[in-house]
C-alpha cells in the first residue's frame, strides 16, 4: 500500500506539474510574447525602485507558497519587466523578440545540458560546430576553430588570452613572472572589455594603448603603427591589435585590411571586435564595411545582437586550425575528460572553454537560421539598414533634429533641439542647456512607458540620443512615432 501510496502521489503531483507549467506558458505567450510585441502596449510599466519594492512580494519564506500565488508572481515579474521584443524598444544593442530562437531557448532550458561534453550534449555539440563553421565561412575562413562564450566580453578576454599564449606558452604554467612588460593596442573608441581583459588577465589596463580615432570614429591606421613603434622604443613587447567593426556609440568600422596589414609587419595578432558589426557579414550589400576582416587572427560575433536570437549567444572565432584554443585553456580534468572513452574525444570541446558547466547557447540560432534560412537573415540586416536610412532622412527634414554624425551602421545619433534653444548655438550657456535635454526627454519618455532609447554624452559632444535600429518588427510608422514623441516630450524645454 505504501508503494501504491508513493506512486498514486507522485502522479498527481506530476499532473500538478503539468498544469503549472501550462498555466506558465499561458502567461509568457499572453504577457511576454503578444503584449510584450504590441507597438500598442507599453515599453515598460516604470517604477522606482521604493515604489517596485513595495508591490513585489520578493521574500523568501520558511514555507512553499501555493500554485495560485508563484502564478501571481510570474504575472508580476513580466508586468514590471522592460519589454525588449518592443517594437520602441532600442535603449541597447539588442532588441526585438524571434520567436524561433525563443522556443530555442526554451528547449534548451528544459534539457538544462552543459556543452562540456559529447556524453552529455551530443546534439548540441554537432550542432555549435555546424554554426561555428558557417560562421567561419562568412568571415571568409576555410578551417579553423572557435566555441561559444557567455558575452562578447568573454570572447574579448579569450583573444586577448591567446595571443599571449602564442608568443609566450610557458605564462599558462609559470604565471606573470616569465613575460615581458607587454603593449596591447584598440581604438578610442573600443569597448571597455578590452580594458577589462588587461586587468582581468594581469596585463594591466595602463598597458592598453589607445589609438586615436577619426572623427568617424575609425581607428587611425597611421596612429596605430606609431605607437606600436613607440611601445617598442620604450622596451615594451607589443602582442596584440584589437580593432572594431561596429563600435558601440557611433557604429563604426575600422579600416580592417590597413590594420591587418601593420600587424603582419610587426608580427602582432589581429583580433576584430565584430560583436555589433559582424552580422553585416550576412549582407551581400553591406559586408564590405568588414573588408579585411578574412585577414584577422580571431573574431568576436554576437548574435544576441542585430540577430536578435535573444541573450546570450556569442561565438568567439579562429583561423588557428592547430588546437591552440585547447592548448590555452585546458587544463584535463580526469574526473570529466577522460582519455578511454568510448567515442572519439575531440568531440569533448569543454577544455577549450574558461568554464566548465557551460550553457547551451546554439539551439536558438540554429532554430532561427533553419526557419529564416540565410537569405531570411540578410534581408533581416538589409532591412534595418533601409529603416535606418528612413529614419536619417526624416531626421534631416525636421526642424529642431540635428545629426552628430552621419552613420554607417544603425547607431543613429543626434540632438534634439527645443524651440527655446534654436538659432542661439553662439550663446555661451548653449551647450550647457541641450546637454540638459535628453536626459528630461528620456525620463519623460520611460515613465510614459511609450519608448525607450538610450542617450550618452562622447568627448566633447554634450549629451545626444542614440537610436539602435535593428528590432525586426520595426516599421517606418515607429521611426515617426520615435521623432514624434521626442518633440511631444521637448517641446516645453
Amino acid at each position: 500500500m505504501g508503494d501504491q501510496h508513493s506512486f498514486y502521489c507522485s502522479v498527481q503531483d506530476g499532473a500538478a506539474n503539468e498544469e503549472f507549467l501550462d498555466h506558465v506558458f499561458r502567461i509568457i505567450l499572453e504577457e511576454a510574447v503578444r503584449k510584450g510585441t504590441d507597438v500598442r502596449e507599453k515599453v515598460c510599466n516604470w517604477k522606482n525602485p521604493e515604489e517596485l519594492q513595495s508591490l513585489l512580494d520578493l521574500e523568501l519564506r520558511t514555507s512553499g507558497e501555493s500554485s495560485d500565488k508563484l502564478l501571481e508572481y510570474c504575472h508580476d515579474v513580466i508586468k514590471y519587466s522592460v519589454k525588449t521584443g518592443h517594437p520602441r524598444f532600442s535603449n541597447q544593442l539588442f532588441s526585438g523578440l524571434d520567436v524561433h530562437a525563443l522556443a530555442g531557448r526554451m528547449i534548451t532550458e528544459a534539457l538544462n545540458t552543459s556543452m562540456a561534453t559529447y556524453e552529455i550534449a551530443p546534439v548540441f555539440v554537432l550542432m555549435e560546430e555546424v554554426l561555428l563553421k558557417k560562421l567561419r565561412e562568412l568571415i571568409g575562413w576555410q578551417t579553423g576553430d572557435g566555441i561559444f562564450c557567455p558575452g562578447g566580453s568573454i570572447s574579448n578576454i579569450c583573444a586577448m588570452n591567446l595571443a599571449r599564449y602564442r608568443l609566450y606558452p610557458d605564462c599558462k604554467q609559470k604565471g606573470l613572472w616569465t613575460l615581458p612588460k607587454l603593449a596591447a593596442f584598440t581604438s578610442l573608441e573600443c569597448h571597455y572589455s578590452i580594458q577589462k581583459a588587461a586587468a582581468f588577465l594581469g596585463i594591466g589596463t595602463d598597458n592598453v594603448v589607445l589609438v586615436q580615432a577619426d572623427d568617424g570614429g575609425k581607428m587611425i591606421p597611421e596612429e596605430l603603427e606609431r605607437k606600436i613603434c613607440e611601445a617598442k622604443s620604450q622596451g615594451r613587447a607589443p602582442f596584440l591589435v584589437s580593432a572594431t567593426s561596429g563600435t558601440t556609440v557611433f557604429g563604426a568600422f575600422d579600416p580592417l585590411d590597413e590594420i591587418a596589414s601593420i600587424c603582419k609587419k610587426h608580427g602582432l595578432w589581429l583580433h576584430v571586435d565584430a560583436t555589433w558589426g559582424g552580422s553585416a557579414l550576412l549582407s551581400r550589400q553591406h559586408r564590405s564595411l568588414l573588408n579585411g576582416i578574412e585577414r584577422a587572427d580571431s573574431v568576436s560575433w554576437n548574435a544576441h545582437k542585430m540577430l536578435a536570437t535573444g541573450l546570450q549567444c556569442s561565438a568567439f572565432l579562429l583561423k588557428d586550425k592547430s588546437d591552440l584554443l585547447k592548448q590555452c585553456h585546458c587544463a584535463k580534468a580526469s574526473y570529466l575528460f577522460q582519455i578511454d572513452k568510448f567515442y572519439d574525444i575531440s568531440y569533448d570541446t569543454g577544455d577549450k572553454s574558461i568554464q566548465c558547466g557551460r550553457k547551451v547557447d546554439c539551439l536558438k540560432l540554429w532554430l532561427m537560421w533553419k526557419a529564416n534560412g540565410t537569405e531570411g537573415l540578410e534581408k533581416r540586416v538589409d532591412r534595418a539598414f533601409s529603416l535606418t536610412k528612413y529614419l536619417v532622412e526624416n531626421i534631416k527634414k525636421r526642424k529642431g533634429f540635428q545629426l552628430v554624425l552621419e552613420p554607417e551602421f544603425v547607431n543613429v545619433c543626434f540632438w534634439f533641439i527645443p524651440p527655446s534653444l534654436r538659432g542661439k548655438e553662439k550663446c555661451d550657456s548653449y551647450w550647457e542647456e541641450l546637454r540638459k535635454v535628453a536626459p528630461i526627454i528620456k525620463e519623460r519618455m520611460v515613465k510614459k512607458g511609450s519608448v525607450m532609447v538610450g542617450y550618452q554624452p562622447h568627448g566633447k559632444k554634450v549629451n545626444f540620443f542614440r537610436q539602435i535600429v535593428v528590432n525586426p518588427s520595426g516599421t517606418e510608422d515607429d521611426m515617426n512615432f520615435f521623432l514624434d514623441e521626442i518633440e511631444r516630450l521637448g517641446c516645453d524645454l
